[in-house]
């Protein structure tokens, strides 16, 4: 038989290492949210502007182009808000230990 290893020489677990990029489940949840935001934004503008609009009017383009324009800037204002929180999530963790994780 070879030698016994000595208990204190035993591989350890990967040292801690702090980061500031918030977990892949958040990032992703984000991305998500942003994806919905944008949806959601573009189908209320378009429903709004074809409202506005009678049915012979021809202004389908147009309710199609407002409900671009609205789902663009849902998007952003979502991915603001996304990157905010995940900041924030950044900087929640940021005083956690090695022993604290």
């Amino acid at each position: 038989m070879g030698p016994v290893p000595d208990p204190q020489s035993r591989p350890t677990a990967r040292p801690y290492q702090p980061t500031a990029l918030p977990p892949v489940t958040a990032r992703a949840l984000a991305f998500v949210a942003i994806v919905v935001g944008g949806i959601c934004s573009g189908l209320i503008v378009y429903s709004i502007a074809s409202l506005q609009c009678g049915p012979d009017d021809g202004c389908t383009v147009l309710a199609a182009l407002g409900g671009l324009a609205g789902a663009v800037a849902g998007a952003l204002g979502v991915a603001v808000m996304a990157v905010l929180a995940l900041r924030a999530m950044a900087e929640w963790r940021k005083d956690i230990g090695p022993d604290d994780h």
